[in-house]
C-alpha cells in the first residue's frame, strides 16, 4: 500500500475559488479557546490581502467590497495559523482577536449564539 505524499510546509495550496462563483468560506476560530467565532467569504483579492497583512480580510457580499474585520471596531483578527480543507475550497483561520474581543456586530464574542432546536436528539454512547 502506497502512502499519499504530503505537501511540504513551504508550498502554498491553490485555493479553488471557482466552486462558489469566485468565493470560498473562511471560518474563524479563536486560537486559544478553539471557539468558532464567525464565518465570512473571501475572493482572490481578499485572500491575497489576508496573506499580505496577517489580518483576515473578507469580501463583503452585500457591499461588494473588501472588508477587514475590525477595521472600525478595533476587533481585528490577527492570524496565528491558517489551513485549507482537503478540497481547497474552504479556509480555517486560527486567530487572536485584537481589541475587546467582541467579534460579532451584535456585541458578542462569537456570531454563533442562536440555538437551533432539533425534534429528535440522537443518543451518543459513552463508554
Amino acid at each position: 500500500m502506497q502512502r499519499k505524499s504530503r505537501k511540504t510546509m513551504n508550498s502554498q495550496p491553490t485555493i479553488d475559488f471557482e466552486k462558489m462563483d469566485g468565493l470560498v468560506a473562511g471560518i474563524v476560530q479563536d486560537a486559544q479557546t478553539g471557539e468558532v467565532l464567525m464565518l465570512g467569504f473571501l475572493n482572490p483579492e481578499s485572500y491575497a490581502r489576508t496573506l499580505e497583512t496577517g489580518f483576515v480580510t473578507f469580501w463583503s457580499r452585500s457591499r461588494q467590497k473588501l472588508w477587514m474585520k475590525g477595521e472600525t471596531s478595533g476587533n481585528r483578527l490577527r492570524i496565528v495559523s491558517a489551513a485549507t480543507d482537503c478540497d481547497n475550497d474552504s479556509l480555517l483561520f486560527r486567530v487572536m482577536v485584537d481589541g475587546d474581543g467582541l467579534v460579532c456586530h451584535e456585541g458578542t464574542v462569537s456570531c454563533f449564539t442562536k440555538p437551533v432546536a432539533f425534534s429528535k436528539v440522537v443518543e451518543v454512547a459513552r463508554g
